[in-house]
């Protein structure tokens, strides 16, 4: 026959209710012939209640599932001592073992723990306990279910690498609390990371103070360990000096964060983790808790206490419970296992107790805690659920456990989703700098305070993820520069980093560039607009034409090839003529008997002959034979090639305006002292010189800080002004020289880019919204919203006026200065005309004066009588001896009169 115990409900059974069991248990082996049943005892301090009612309700439930094995039956004693009497709990201990026990469960706090500890293992009686102990080596025969807290420090040191903290604070509560935390400190050993310490003050619960240095510090990540029951006054401190919100991040090292109610705390978008060991979707878990729900439903009393959810101990305990029967059944089916007693006062063991405690180290099952399973007496191979604070509460974001480490199991887009859903109907604080075409003083009445390039994109962005803003200006209207060692910055980043009273602006929106100094104390989104440091320089002034200019086309050297041409074609066309036989004629064709031949081409006809045919004027001597003829041609040909395209590049070389710069690149600058040139006083460029180890760019920032008075300039419209008076250079971002150049039609862009960097919407260090702002810079970038915006604030708005200046200019009309030099040329070939004419009259005076015997200045009062008369073409002429010389200027000619028969001519009858 066999009795089979059914409940409905939970049962519970106190120390005082032993009778009944004992009863119970009378009958129940009266009747199947069993051997006495296991006693166990329980150590709980009253304040520890809840563990007390988990032991009671575990030991049942093992019962009446018959785990220690059939016909077999678990009997409990609890007994309550006074919390830190180590006394009243070793009498305790030693009274149960006169009774023969197979275990002890408890007590929880640690002085009284330690000595029943040691009883155990004197008396080799397994010691189970489900709390957290810093002590190693343990005792031998002690057991605990707990998590080892070197494994535990480890997942929170990887929890932390993983999120690549350089900089954190960590509050501890108790010295058990830097035992927990050892393996974060020893993490940041020998690495660039920097660690601050804090300890809670016991005495008081105000930790204001404590936040407002932490604050003060710049410091936004945060390790807590404390007491559970401290999590909420903690973060409630914190709420004091704002130091709960989307920047800064709190890591609270308790597994039982999920207890606390942080409804106050999951909306203003903080950022709170921890990490859990007891997952309430668990279906062990599930079961238990409804079990102890429908209890405390029916009773007011289960080991929940009115909690939510199952306390990590508490479920420890449960499993503590379950360790122990599982082994005690392993254990019975291998051997007889009884009950011993034994005396304090003398030196006995179990017999038994040495293997059922071998045995429940080898256990490997799933209890509500997860798998438990054993190394070396430690439970170490366990997996903790990565927790996160969200609008719907703590959801589980990841796992760790020691083999795959960190694992993080919350997407992207879940991630994304829940930072847009916070960022919706909030209103941001965004800070930035006046100055065209980023953001300036709206024009419009009752319209917005600011609009520009970057307000239009603040509209974009805003628009699409629902947020509103307000604009303010930096109080020094500066971008932001680190003025000391201490941290301490200005402009737009000291506004992002803030006070004790935390960030005085969530966006920072202008045309900032990102750098390596900025990106380490605030953090930056992709950019939205990309340049580089260009030199901005006022426009060369037009270089007058030379007065030669016309001789341009041709290079000194084709000038000289085409002289030498002439020449050598000239005194070649002489000589073939004289050698050829048909350029030999009658020079008086009327008189054919006539014995004299004539040669048409001599040194000055050839010359003649050649030039006329360069100027393409051609003249009265033209070639006979064939030889002359082709030597013509090929000359003809060359003349034409050289004239056609002389003519072709002087029109080129007359209407283009030539520029003379002074400086065409940065090597220019370099090289040279007479131009000033200098940066923005506080910004990316002037660091860019400053901290340069290229040689060209460190001369050039040694010759800019050397300089006085100082070429750096407090803005761009300073350095435009300066670039307009002369004599100066300014080396700024392209963007905004761009916008200079677009309208300053005196302005220009020199050389190419020096660097390349990028503009980016700044942000608090570790602030949420700086992803998603990126995916929409990025999203812009690519249906071109980002290039409209740049081509409405740089081009279409007051901008773009030099360039439709320079398509109107299709061609210019030539000038004096442009063709002066041909009416020089042409000035002094008259004046030359005039000498040589001169030279003539008077050679030709002095000879008519010896053949007329008279003197030579009163022929020349004649001659020059005779000249200045304005009318008749004739005049008489005295007879003379026939001129020996009838040719002018060596060429003969045939006589336009007849020639008198009667007697000897002279020239002037020839003429009259």
């Amino acid at each position: 026959m066999k009795l089979h115990i059914e409940r409905t409900g939970s049962v519970m059974f106190s120390g005082a209710s032993c009778v009944g069991i004992l009863i119970l248990l009378i009958c129940y082996g009266t009747i199947n012939g069993l051997p006495d049943p296991y006693r166990v005892a329980g150590l709980f301090e009253a304040e520890h209640e809840s563990q007390e009612r988990a032991f009671k309700y575990a030991m049942e439930k093992m019962n009446l599932r018959n785990v220690v094995g059939p016909n077999k039956l678990l009997i409990y004693h609890v007994e309550q001592i006074t919390p830190h009497d180590s006394f009243e709990a070793s009498k305790e201990i030693c009274k149960q073992i006169k009774e023969g026990i197979a275990a002890v469960f408890g007590p929880i706090t640690n002085i009284p723990r330690a000595h029943v500890q040691s009883i155990c293992n004197a008396f080799e009686i397994p010691h189970l306990q489900a709390q957290w102990d810093p002590r190693d080596p343990r005792d031998y025969f002690s057991i605990s279910v707990y998590p080892h807290y070197s494994t535990l420090s480890t997942a929170y040191s990887d929890l932390i690498r993983y999120w690549e903290w350089k900089r954190f604070t960590v509050i501890y509560e108790d010295n058990e609390g830097l035992i927990r935390l050892q393996e974060v400190l020893k993490a940041t050993e020998g690495k660039d990371v920097q660690v601050t310490v804090r300890k809670l003050n016991p005495l008081t619960n105000s930790y204001v103070n404590m936040f407002k240095d932490i604050k003060e510090t710049g410091e936004n990540h945060i390790v807590v360990d404390c007491d559970v029951k401290k999590v909420k006054d903690v973060l409630h401190e914190a709420l004091k000096v704002n130091m709960v919100s989307e920047y800064y991040h709190y890591l609270f090292i308790t597994l039982d964060l999920g207890l606390v109610d942080l409804e106050d705390y999951k909306y203003g978008g903080a950022n709170i983790t921890a990490m859990r060991l007891i997952d309430p979707k668990r279906r062990q878990v599930m079961d238990v808790m409804s079990d102890w729900l429908l209890e405390e439903a029916r009773s007011g009393k289960s080991p929940l206490m009115g909690q939510r959810e199952i306390q990590t101990e508490i479920a420890l305990m449960y499993d503590a419970v379950h360790l122990f029967t599982k082994g005690l059944s392993e254990l019975a089916q291998a051997q007889v296992v009884t009950t011993e007693p034994l005396n304090c006062n003398k030196r006995q063991t179990w017999t038994n107790g040495n293997s059922l405690l071998n045995y429940m180290k080898s256990m490997d099952f799933e209890g509500l805690s997860g798998r438990l399973r054993f190394e070396n007496g430690k439970r170490t191979d366990f997996e903790l659920d990565i927790l996160e604070l969200s609008t719907s509460g703590l959801q589980k974001v990841g796992t760790w456990n020691p083999k795959m480490k960190v694992n993080i199991t919350k997407t992207y887009q879940e991630k994304k989703k829940e930072i847009k859903e916070s960022l919706k109907n909030q209103t941001l604080r965004v800070v930035t700098v006046v100055e065209a075409p980023y953001a300036v003083y709206s024009t419009e009445p009752g319209g917005p305070k600011f609009e520009g390039f970057v307000i239009d994109l603040l509209d974009l962005i805003a628009h699409k993820l629902g947020f509103n803003y307000t604009v303010h200006v930096a109080p020094d209207g500066k971008y932001g520069a680190k003025m000391d060692d201490k941290g301490n910055w200005n402009g737009m980043v000291g506004e992002l980093i803030g006070n004790k009273d935390g960030p005085r602006a969530d966006l920072a929106a202008a045309g900032m560039t990102i750098t390596y100094e900025r990106e380490k104390v605030v953090d930056f989104t992709k950019p939205f607009l990309n340049l580089g440091i260009t030199i901005l320089y006022r426009k060369p002034k037009k270089a007058p034409p030379e007065l030669f200019s016309f001789l341009s086309p041709l290079s000194i050297d084709v000038w000289v090839y085409m002289m030498a041409a002439y020449l050598c074609v000239s005194f070649l066309l002489f000589v073939i003529a004289r050698f050829s036989p048909y350029e030999w004629c009658n020079a008086h064709p009327c008189n054919v008997d006539s014995d004299i031949v004539e040669n048409q081409f001599s040194i000055l006809n050839s010359l003649w002959f050649t030039i006329g045919s360069l100027m393409q004027q051609g003249c009265e001597i033209s070639p006979r034979a064939v030889s002359t003829r082709l030597v013509s041609t090929i000359w003809w040909f060359f003349t034409l090639i050289m004239i056609s395209s002389y003519t072709a590049n002087l029109a080129a070389f007359l209407t283009v305006e030539r520029m003379e710069s002074a400086i065409g690149s940065a090597q220019d600058l370099a090289e040279q002292t007479k131009i000033k040139y200098g940066t923005l006083n506080s910004g990316s460029t002037k660091a860019f010189f400053q901290g340069s180890d290229i040689p060209l760019y460190k001369r050039m920032w040694s010759f800019m800080n050397s300089e006085e008075p100082s070429v750096f300039v407090n803005s761009t419209e300073e350095a435009i002004q300066r670039v307009k008076s002369g004599d100066y250079a300014y080396m700024g971002e392209s963007s905004s020289i761009d916008y200079a150049v677009q309208r300053n039609c005196e302005l220009m862009s020199v050389g190419g880019l020096l660097d390349s960097k990028g503009y980016g919407i700044a942000t608090p260090r570790d602030s949420p919204y700086t992803e998603i702002i990126s995916n929409e810079i990025i999203h812009f970038h690519e249906n071109q919203q980002i290039q409209k915006l740049y081509t409405k604030w740089w081009v279409e708005k007051s901008g773009g006026k030099c360039l439709v200046d320079d398509k109107k200019k299709d061609a210019s009309a030539l000038g004096i200065t442009n063709v002066g030099g041909v009416f020089v040329v042409l000035v002094g070939g008259l004046c030359l005309g005039f000498v040589i004419a001169i030279c003539e009259f008077i050679w030709k005076a002095r000879k008519n004066a010896s053949e007329d015997r008279q003197s030579i200045c009163s022929e020349m009062a004649e001659e020059f009588r005779f000249a200045v008369k304005c009318f008749g073409s004739s005049k008489k002429s005295c007879k003379r001896k026939p001129s020996k010389d009838i040719t002018d200027n060596g060429l003969q000619f045939m006589p336009l009169t007849r020639i008198p028969t009667d007697g000897p001519v002279g020239p002037r009858e020839l003429y009259a």
